[in-house]
């Protein structure tokens, strides 16, 4: 009779233990850990708020969206705190130089001659004076985040809110 109890608790054991590695397994082939989950949403959340002052032609409110991407965009960047591959880390870095360019240039004007020079985005209207010295910048980053967005979410990011733009589901 004892022999009996211990071989059922040993089978539940084991079966514990088989489930709990099973699900470690499962979670890290999914879309990310919970805290990189997190950090999409922060960052999607961050990017629309950078679009809407933009595209309100707020300079000093683009100053401050701004500033709060480089820790988030650096801690994605480095690959240390956040599980994503790497290909999402290089367009994090690429972001936060292109985030830091834009606010160099938006806290001293006269260094817009300096900027990298980007390529148009099309699909993105240009920005209204005076963040019109940066406005491929801007678009270009805002195009990368969500390219960013994509790969962190699992697809599903939602268009963003840019006037005069049609609203389109979420991919």
């Amino acid at each position: 009779m004892k022999g009996k109890i211990a071989r059922v608790i040993a089978v539940v054991v084991a079966s514990s233990v088989l489930a709990l590695v099973g699900g470690g397994v499962a979670s890290a082939g999914g879309k990310g850990t919970s805290s990189t989950q997190a950090a999409g949403q922060q960052l999607l959340q961050m990017r629309d708020d950078l679009a809407r002052v933009a595209y309100a032609g707020d300079v000093q409110g683009t100053q401050r969206a701004l500033g709060g991407f480089n820790p988030l965009l650096g801690d994605l960047a480095a690959g240390q705190k956040y599980s994503i591959q790497s290909d999402a880390q290089q367009m994090a870095g690429t972001a936060q130089g292109q985030s830091t360019e834009a606010s160099r240039i938006l806290a001293d004007p006269s260094q817009a001659a300096t900027a990298k020079q980007l390529p148009e985005v099309p699909s993105l209207p240009d920005l209204p004076p005076p963040l019109n010295i940066v406005s491929n910048l801007l678009k270009n980053l805002l195009t990368l985040v969500t390219s960013l967005l994509s790969s962190l979410l699992g697809g599903g990011v939602p268009s963003l809110p840019v006037p005069g733009l049609p609203s389109l589901p979420a991919a």
